[in-house]
């Protein structure tokens, strides 16, 4: 097991940040309180993901099945992709013309999940995705776009599963994690605009994005999100790692650098094993 708490030593306040590294198979390094619960903020939406992916394949949904505004779908809403706003629920763009990062069409997904289910949202991701993970400190507390509470010791468990899943079948992550609606630009908010922006169902594809929040070493298709609250999540499925980061201290910017160096030594740490 490698310790890596050098790694998070010179963040703002070291004492609330935490770091984690997995194979698909097992946890091979930790810093930090690895069980401290935090808000992930943004990171959030991975959890929304892969809820989503579960009612798809339980046959509560479809893909492309309408949902929220007239010619959306629930593929739209999860791409960033059905016009909303960024947290109102103004229309700002035709939909699958832009990528534009929305809390809103989140939420209008969860909204539609609720109703095609018949459960609260918190309910079914809990039953969907925390439950059968064994995830013991994950919880949501508000809006499902942003809300969520969780630790490292638990988003371990869910780079395992985006690393070899269990929940849904390889061709649905596969889906899941290919861009949607390519070609799209936009803005991430607090990285910038970018020609192309490729996202998959919830979860951010890192492509050839310059400059970016994973690491400089990261392949392509690594997929995943960063969080306001300071909090990261990734899964490069080339390397077959997934790293997660959890910090008490709001994204700024002091995030990139730090990010880069932790993410860059973890690739670099594994591949000199």
């Amino acid at each position: 097991m490698h310790d890596l708490t050098s790694l998070v030593a010179e963040w703002p306040d070291p004492s609330e940040a935490a770091i984690g590294v997995t194979t698909p198979s097992a946890t091979i390094g930790r810093g930090g309180d690895t069980s401290r619960v935090s808000r992930i903020a943004s990171v959030s939406k991975v959890f929304v993901g892969l809820t989503a992916l579960v009612a798809i394949e339980e046959g509560t949904l479809d893909l492309d099945e309408p949902a929220g505004r007239p010619g959306a779908t629930v593929r739209h809403l999860l791409a960033h992709a059905a016009g909303y706003d960024f947290d109102t629920d103004r229309i700002i763009a035709d939909v699958g013309s832009r990528r534009i990062y929305s809390n809103t069409g989140i939420e209008v997904f969860a909204d539609h999940l609720v109703d095609r289910s018949g459960m609260s949202f918190a309910e079914y991701q809990h039953e969907a995705v925390i439950a059968p993970l064994a995830m013991v400190s994950t919880d949501l507390r508000g809006s499902p776009a942003y809300d969520m509470y969780s630790c490292v010791d638990d988003l371990l468990l869910l780079g395992r599963e985006l690393l070899v899943p269990t929940l849904i079948s390889p061709a649905t992550l596969a889906e899941a994690t290919r861009p949607q609606f390519g070609g799209l630009g936009g803005v991430i908010p607090g990285l910038g605009r970018f020609h192309s922006n490729p996202w998959g169902l919830g979860m951010e594809i890192r492509g050839t994005k310059q400059p970016h929040w994973t690491g400089t070493t990261n392949s392509p298709e690594t997929f995943g999100h960063f969080g306001g609250s300071g909090t990261f999540f990734w899964v490069d499925p080339v390397a077959q790692l997934a790293c997660m980061a959890i910090s008490g201290t709001e994204y700024g910017a002091w995030a990139l650098d730090v990010w880069l160096t932790a993410s860059d030594t973890v690739l670099a740490m594994v591949g000199r094993d």
